[in-house]
């Protein structure tokens, strides 16, 4: 892999970078990880994307991670040395699509065996989950999957998925790559209240729990444990503390961040499927730098290769920075294992860990180990 990083952020520095990579004579395909601060548009990078020559994919995130840090602007662009199938699915918020169609059609003549699969979304699409089942009913586990939600903190949908089509919004894009990899996925957080049911929701929107609307109790019981409230703080500086946990059997729980209220439902990142039983969750530094640790520590032990010549792409959720503050330099600290790391800040993650189903999650550490085909 060949790894190129500007904290520039401009649509010069990305045409250039872009260039560089794929001149390189090993270079088979192109991942480019950029942040929402660089500004790109269709208008502006939609003429560079269509130039290249190499499959490229990838996504604009709240932040990226390059060089040990969390940068707020700024563009990765990693010259990958295998080869990679980039496809594009649109519609991700249109209710009548078949998602279980729709990736079966996008994955026609394409060898999946023995792939790993990169997965980026559009993190604000309202059907994110039917389209991770879509994949997960048509793949199965066969491959390992690795990706996230990508997005605004401003919450404003807008094209967020680079392509070979250019800047796409409201769909996915789909790498399906020949390198060999180990995933591990983990989170730190931890119950504070006993199980309640979903009584009724509407994909993101989580309408009532236990028969109660959903916000009213979400807020009592915040208050019983933590004695915060609602009436004198703002809504997501207690949420981003708070996620809701969807129990899996013999599973990580399946962490969902409510991002507003509105109408006593909370809408979350990622569907809350109605009769899933769910906990309110709280955690702190040390249990999430843990979580990122576990998950760097799955990977590995993952990875059927010499992991001395890999590199790791590190999945992590922007609310993660939100609540850890400078905190969470520790975090990448912590999951350092000295093989070169680059990543992104999402909103949402997608793994699987290979004996267990394919998700999308929220709030959660996801480890990529990667293999170099050049040096095994």
């Amino acid at each position: 892999m060949i790894l190129r990083v500007c904290r520039e952020g401009s649509v010069e520095s990305l045409q250039s970078m872009l260039q560089e990579v794929q001149n390189h004579g090993r270079v088979k395909s192109i991942l480019i990880l950029a942040c929402d601060a660089d500004g790109f548009t269709p208008e502006n990078v939609d003429p560079v994307l269509q130039e290249c020559g190499l499959p490229l994919l990838g996504g604009i995130f709240p932040q990226i991670i390059a060089e040990g840090e969390n940068l707020e602007k700024g563009t990765i662009v990693a010259g990958l040395f295998y080869d990679t199938v980039s496809l594009y699915v649109p519609g991700l918020s249109d209710d009548d699509r078949v998602m279980d169609d729709a990736v079966d059609e996008a994955l026609t003549g394409v060898d999946v065996e023995d792939r790993t699969f990169f997965v980026f979304v559009d993190g604000l699409s309202s059907r994110i989950s039917a389209f991770i089942d879509g994949l997960f009913n048509n793949l199965g586990l066969m491959p390992n999957y690795i990706g996230g939600g990508a997005g605004s903190l401003s919450f404003e949908q807008k094209p967020c998925l680079f392509t070979n089509l250019g800047l796409k919004g409201d769909g996915a894009v789909v790498g399906v790559s020949e390198v060999r990899s180990g995933i591990g996925v983990a989170h730190g957080w931890h119950p504070i209240t006993k199980t309640m049911k979903v009584t009724e929701s509407e994909k993101n929107r989580v309408i009532s729990l236990n028969w109660e609307p959903a916000f009213q109790v979400y807020k009592s019981a915040i208050k019983e444990q933590s004695g915060l409230s609602f009436d004198e703080q703002p809504f997501f500086d207690i949420a981003k503390a708070h996620p809701l946990g969807i129990v899996k059997l013999d599973a990580e729980m399946i962490v969902r961040d409510p991002l507003f209220t509105e109408n006593d439902e909370l809408v979350c990142v990622g569907e809350v499927p109605v009769n899933s039983f769910v906990y309110i969750l709280r955690g702190n530094m040390d249990s999430l730098i843990e979580g990122a640790v576990q998950a760097r520590d799955i990977a590995l032990n993952n990875y059927h290769g010499d992991p001395n010549k890999a590199s790791m792409l590190f999945m992590d959720c922007i609310s993660r920075v939100l609540f850890m503050g400078e905190e969470f330099k520790k975090e990448l600290q912590a999951a350092d294992c000295g093989l070169t790391t680059f990543g992104a800040l999402t909103i949402g993650e997608i793994a699987n860990t290979g004996d267990a189903y394919l998700e999308f999650y929220n709030k959660t550490a996801v480890a990529g180990i990667l293999g170099d085909p050049h040096a095994e």
